[in-house]
This record gives C-alpha cells, sequence and structure tokens, in this order.
C-alpha cells in the first residue's frame, strides 16, 4: 500500500514540476532516492509519465493524465455547457469552467469569442488562487490560510490583509474580478459555482483588458454571478 501511496505523490509532484528529476523530487517529498526512482520506473511502465525532451534523467506527465481527468470532470462539463453557451451569447465573449486543484484552478473547459482580438489559454492550464478571478471566485468560499502570494504584474494583491478585503468584497457583489493580475492584457470576471461543502468550480467572463470598461465589468459580473447559480441549481 505504501508503495502505491509514494507512486500517486510522485505523479503529482511531478505534474507541478515538471520537467524535474530524482534528485529535486527526493528533496520536495522527503523520500530516498531509491523510492521515488522505483516510483517513476512503475509509473514510467503505465505510461503516466515520460523522460522530458527525451532525457532519462527529468520527466513530465503524458496525455493519460489529462484524459483521466477529463472523464473525471464530464458530468459538470456536460451540464455546464449549455449555461456557458448563453453566457458566451449574451455577453459575446470568451468564457472558461476551471476547477479547484490545491493552490490553484485548473481550465477544463472554454467556449472562445468569435472576435478577432481574443486570449486564448490552453486547456489545463493552472491559475493562482490569488491572482484570477476564478481562483479569488473559488478563494472567497473557502476557509483557512491563504498561503503564499507570489506577484506576477504591477496589480497582483500580495499583502493578506488587502487579499482578505478583496475577498469579503467578492462574497458581498458575488462576483471576483481579475483587473490584469496575472497577466497585465487580461481582464476578467468570475463566480463560484457551489456544492454541499464548498464551491467546485469557477465559471468567468474573460476579455483582453482594454475590451472591459468598468461600466462592462460591472454588467458581465452580473451575468457570471447570474450563470455560476444556474450552474449551481442544475448539478
Amino acid at each position: 500500500m505504501q508503495n502505491v501511496i509514494n507512486a500517486l505523490r510522485v505523479l503529482e509532484e511531478v505534474a507541478d514540476r515538471q520537467p524535474v528529476g530524482v534528485g529535486e523530487l527526493s528533496r520536495a517529498l522527503g523520500l530516498p532516492k531509491s523510492s521515488v526512482q522505483r516510483s517513476l520506473r512503475t509509473l514510467h511502465e503505465a505510461e503516466w509519465i515520460r523522460p522530458a525532451a527525451g532525457e532519462v534523467t527529468r520527466w513530465q506527465v503524458t496525455t493519460k493524465a489529462l484524459h483521466v481527468g477529463r472523464r473525471a470532470e464530464l458530468g459538470l462539463r456536460d451540464v455546464a455547457l449549455p449555461v456557458m453557451e448563453e453566457l458566451r451569447q449574451r455577453t459575446g465573449e470568451t468564457v472558461h469552467l476551471m476547477v479547484p486543484e490545491g493552490d490553484a484552478v485548473v481550465l477544463i473547459e472554454r467556449l472562445e469569442t468569435d472576435k478577432p482580438l481574443r486570449i486564448v489559454l490552453p486547456l489545463g492550464i493552472r491559475l493562482p488562487l490569488h491572482a484570477s478571478a476564478n481562483g479569488k471566485a473559488v478563494l472567497a468560499h473557502r476557509t483557512g490560510p491563504l498561503g503564499e502570494l507570489p506577484s506576477y504584474t504591477g496589480t497582483t494583491i500580495t499583502d493578506p490583509g488587502a487579499l482578505l478585503a478583496e475577498l469579503e468584497g467578492v462574497r458581498a457583489r458575488g462576483y471576483a474580478d481579475n483587473r490584469g493580475e496575472w497577466r497585465s492584457d487580461i481582464a476578467a470576471v468570475a463566480a463560484a459555482v457551489l456544492g454541499p461543502d464548498g464551491p467546485i468550480a469557477g465559471l468567468s467572463v474573460s476579455t483582453p483588458a482594454s475590451r472591459m470598461p468598468d461600466a462592462l465589468r460591472a454588467e458581465y459580473g452580473k451575468l457570471v454571478t447570474e450563470a455560476a447559480r444556474t450552474l449551481t441549481e442544475r448539478l
């Protein structure tokens, strides 16, 4: 049983740090190199990981992890897609569905705008909780410590007190916003999709920063809040 647990821990750490070598994994997990090496061999044989750029000393996850993850989220995506399509039609902008995973939110579905100027995020990308609209929407409905707050742009909130005040505002108005806090060229508004034990997803409208003035930000915020509430009820 311990070997299985070690292998799963190694897989998670490879996903977070890829490409990564045995020494770094050993230090991060507090496991002997021999144990890490054994887990890596098992995961490689099972096709969960592969050598990075042909180097046998550094590893990265394969698409097998993505396929399994997409199956796990299939029920949520199926229910969410009609709600996302309606939100896209009402705003004319890109709509994202993200799920919380550790200290990040992960993009599992997107419906893109038909406008020529757009920002395309790849499925599976991880965004920080404190510096993204979806992340802050989720974080506002969580309890516990905030963790580290690294800076990504000049507008990233890195002060814990300021972030707590921001999250209080999110709960009061029903939606979070992002004013170039992760990337300076992206603006977004997002609302949490709630389950019985807390937030299970974030739903957002995302645009180039130049296309979301304050008036539209408030309008889109109301629309995304309604959409997230509808998705919560349908789930």
